[in-house]
């Protein structure tokens, strides 16, 4: 029988070792769990425990419950993050501004410290994959169209060379959030077209000449302007 840490709340510690059953048995994302017959046996718990943890931790994302085929382990995906970050965000009430601006401000610091290493690293090919985005920035905005996905595209685009896979997922994240509540909001929350294209071309511009310091200037820019679009709809 798994040995469960006592001191905490009983659903909590059935949730843990199930994630260290996960952890101890090396079980990839995909894999099926044991059974909760299985599970009841090596936790030591009732049916109705077993089937209350993995319902938590089903929100988590930690397992994935297929009814009829089974439980599996999960994504560990950031949805849960994103969706609390946005009900935080829309609950502060009387705080909007306030709350849109720490979103942009934890984005904003990862993109400038992490755009120096691009700045440093970056090729020829990936230049041109940016530059094409921008190229349909501007295409779109002559023509009065919006084109968030295309902005998300550049930034998830501009740190594929560091080849770390957290980097899109978290920076996705707090995009997402951004986007969310400033749907919810009635909010366009992004500088004027013209400007954004301008914007971002800065940023390749001084990526291309590997200028680490003209890069993150690039994008303290472009990250004030949409500080300050947004300042002026939540005031």
């Amino acid at each position: 029988m798994r040995r469960m840490t006592a001191g905490e709340p009983r659903n909590s510690r059935i949730q843990r070792a199930v994630v260290q059953l996960i952890l101890d048995r090396r079980l990839p994302p995909g894999a099926p769990l044991p059974t909760e017959p299985e599970l009841m046996e090596d936790l030591g718990v009732s049916r109705n425990s077993v089937r209350e943890a993995l319902k938590a931790l089903q929100a988590l994302d930690i397992v994935e419950i297929r009814h009829g085929y089974g439980t599996y382990v999960g994504q560990a995906s950031l949805t849960p993050l994103v969706d609390g970050l946005t009900f935080r965000t829309l609950t502060r009430q009387g705080t909007d501004a306030g709350a849109l601006a720490e979103i942009l401000q934890v984005r904003e610091v990862l993109e400038e410290g992490l755009i120096r290493r691009v700045a440093a690293t970056i090729t020829e090919p990936e230049l041109a994959r940016l530059e094409s985005v921008v190229s349909r920035m501007e295409a779109a905005a002559r023509a009065g169209l919006p084109f968030p996905e295309l902005d998300r595209e550049f930034h998830e685009l501009l740190y594929a060379p560091l080849g770390n896979a957290l980097v899109p997922q978290l920076l996705g994240a707090f995009w997402t959030v951004f986007h969310r509540v400033a749907d919810a909001r009635g909010w366009s929350a992004v500088p004027a077209p013209g400007d954004t294209v301008r914007r971002h071309r800065d940023i390749v511009t001084a990526l291309r000449a590997h200028d680490t310091e003209g890069a993150q200037r690039a994008m303290t820019v472009h990250f004030h302007a949409i500080e300050a679009r947004a300042a002026g709809e939540t005031g």
